[in-house]
This record gives C-alpha cells, structure tokens and sequence, in this order.
C-alpha cells in the first residue's frame, strides 16, 4: 500500500498569497501551486482542503528517492518541524516541479495554437479553391 505525504506551504509572494501542494507517494513527487489573492485564514484554508482539493492539477510525477522508513528520535522530529516551519517559500525540489509543469503546458499550449492554426488555413485554402470551381462552372 502507497504511503502519501502531503505539505502546504503558504507564503506571500509578492503581490499575493500563494500555497504550494507537496504530494509524496513512495519515490513519487508531485506540486501544486494555488494563488489565494488576499491572505487567507486558517479556516479559509481548512475549507479550502476539504472542498477544492479533487480540483487541484498537480504537475506529472517526478521520480525521488523513498523516504526514509525507519524511526524518527521524537527531540530531532520536532527540530525538523520547527526549522520547517522558519522556512519560507517553496523548497527547491518544488520549484523543480512547478517549473516542469510549466514547460510542459507550454509546449501543450504551442501545439495546441499550431494545429489550430494549420486547421484555419487549410479552411481558407479550401474556401478558396471552393470560390474557384464556382466561378468556371459555366464554362
């Protein structure tokens, strides 16, 4: 059975607030970035995690090495949550994903604007050649 791991992080990001999703299953690693505009409250963000989280587009999995399964010294555990908790902003690894997704949208998004593109002028050339047999139709 997978093991998930979810972190989010909130921080101002100049000029608004953002929350990064952190999804870990096994030695996968997936992000989010959602942009919640004015700073939002604990109850705001509860909410939001219990009604917008099947909405959330994570970036494509990335491969990472499993976590370490073996227990923790609860005194080095809650060092670690404090120093996680001194942080701010996205951690590199996240910083990673977000822009894959990115670059990969883009690529999707140029693809897309290519195929229509050819689509219209095939659609022209058609029209044109249309309007061309018309006009010699009587001769």
């Amino acid at each position: 059975m997978c093991q998930t791991i979810v972190r989010l992080t909130v921080f101002f990001q100049d000029p608004f607030w953002v929350g990064i999703f952190e999804r870990t299953c096994e030695n996968y690693y997936e992000v989010c970035k959602m942009t919640f505009g004015s700073e939002p409250k604990d109850y705001e963000v509860y909410a939001f995690l219990l009604e917008g989280w099947r909405g959330l587009h994570f970036s494509t999995p990335v491969n990472t090495t499993p976590p370490g399964a073996k227990r923790i010294n609860p005194k080095r555990m809650q060092r670690s949550i404090k120093r996680q908790l001194q942080e701010t902003g996205a951690g590199t690894k996240a910083q990673q994903a977000l822009k894959l997704q990115q670059e990969q949208n883009k690529m999707v998004r140029k693809s897309l604007a290519r195929e229509n593109r050819e689509a219209e002028q095939q659609r022209k050339f058609s029209m044109k050649q249309q309007k061309r047999k018309e006009k010699h139709r009587g001769h």
